[in-house]
């Protein structure tokens, strides 16, 4: 009776004890993969927590309090127009061209609110592939040619994973919308105009706070980098007009809860982040203490980043271990990865979408790294393989899709993107060759 009900804590035990006795403490590969971890959960903190995460919780908690069901369902549920419903899961994805990590609580926040599997899929792909700056920087540093067949390939696949997500899951799908289709439509509290002024804004202070800078100093792309601050705040005041205008904050909360941030980006005007820290400390403070619709949406965004932000850092820990930093290695020596990515065969591009899979890469951090291999030896096809996969995935991302729609759904989806790479970089090798 004991090793039946016993035997899996028994086990953790066992080899918790065995890996904390054989650790292999002194050898150069351990040590090395150990602070590589370290520093890329470090990295991850600095850049991607504040500016990234913390937005993308607030707009998931946002979905869930003031977007209705019937509305998510009319355009992205299990029946509704599939033109309409993929179309507009990738052109939101598009649009907002955030990072493989920054995607999940709002991928989370739309799939809960009864969106089909298909659509959520296709925006969970779309969002971090579909990136028009990558893209740029892709044809202008790896060729036209790798560019041209990014942009085709990421936009393709958004759809093509969806539907086969909803076709391999069809059956759910249909039991899935019939519950959503017995619910009652809630009542609507304010016009859509207002509620999608609310949202642009949020997702105006997510886009332009992360603005990557071009790869030239010259052009609109340049432009909007060297002012990306000046538009985030531009947002951030018409975000705090919509509260006060259309959701009950009094003047009086709004400017309290903002004059901090306002003093500290006039008193260091070279660190706007610490403006935007004290924005949210201010945003949080005045939604978490009321009791109506905005205390609602501050618990919703809480619970996205308990439930994520773990996992999150999680993964990169691992991940850093395991492959370590953009020119730097952990437990697998990049001369193995590099060996196998050469050619156009089957394994070599099976080989650059796994790691890519699996690997972090910071939104446009893949085109100067796959540089270097494609200088290194690295074939076409497998070179664009990465590129569609890469963006897409990654194991604190997959660690975070589980939670959220289960095992065997994140193993089809991870599944489907790796297959399709590597087929897209077996076609584009041999037709560029």
């Amino acid at each position: 009776m004991f090793w039946k009900k016993e035997w899996k804590p028994l086990a953790i035990m066992v080899g918790v004890f065995l890996a904390c006795f054989y650790l292999p403490l002194g050898w150069e590969r351990f040590n090395t993969a150990v602070f590589e971890a370290l520093h890329l959960v470090k990295w991850y903190a600095q850049e991607h927590v504040l500016l990234c995460l913390v937005p993308a919780f607030f707009i998931a908690g946002a979905v869930g309090v003031f977007v209705s069901q019937a509305s998510v369902m009319k355009y992205l549920g299990p029946t509704a127009n599939k033109v309409c419903a993929y179309g507009v899961a990738a052109c939101s994805g598009s649009v907002l061209a955030v990072c493989s990590c920054t995607i999940l609580p709002l991928f989370a926040g739309i799939y809960r609110m009864g969106a089909g599997l298909g659509p959520a899929a296709a925006f969970l792909y779309s969002g971090p592939a579909i990136n028009i700056l990558a893209i740029i920087l892709t044809a202008r540093i790896l060729g036209p040619q790798l560019g041209l067949a990014r942009a085709v390939g990421a936009i393709v696949f958004s759809i093509i994973i969806g539907l086969l997500m909803h076709f391999i899951y069809r059956k759910e799908e249909c039991e899935k919308a019939a519950k959503m289709a017995e619910m009652p439509e809630p009542e609507v509290t304010r016009p859509l105009w207002q509620t999608s002024v609310y949202f642009t804004t949020m997702i105006g202070v997510l886009v332009f706070a992360n603005w990557g800078a071009p790869a030239e100093d010259t052009g609109v792309w340049a432009g909007i980098y060297s002012n990306k601050w000046l538009i985030t705040t531009f947002f951030a005041l018409g975000f705090a007009g919509a509260l006060i205008a259309w959701f009950g904050v009094t003047l009086r909360h709004g400017v309290l809860a903002a004059l901090p941030a306002l003093i500290l980006g006039l008193v260091f005007p070279d660190s706007p982040q610490i403006a935007f820290v004290a924005g949210v400390i201010g945003l949080s403070v005045l939604t978490s203490t009321r009791e109506d619709e905005l205390g609602e949406w501050f618990g919703q965004s809480w619970g996205f980043a308990k439930q994520i932000m773990p996992l999150l850092l999680y993964g990169v820990l691992i991940a850093g271990a395991l492959l370590g930093r953009p020119g730097a290695e952990g437990l697998i020596p990049s001369d193995w990865v590099a060996a196998a990515v050469g050619g156009n065969s089957l394994l070599s591009n099976f080989v650059a979408s796994f790691a890519g899979a699996f690997m972090y890469f910071a939104t446009l951090t893949e085109v100067p790294i796959l540089q270097g291999l494609i200088g290194n030896g690295m074939g076409q096809g497998p070179a664009l393989a990465p590129l569609l996969a890469g963006p897409a995935l990654s194991l604190p991302n997959m660690l975070v899709i589980r939670s959220v729609m289960g095992t065997r759904k994140t193993a089809v989806f991870v599944t489907l993107v790796i297959v399709m790479a590597t087929l897209s970089g077996v076609i584009y090798g041999n037709l560029v060759s």
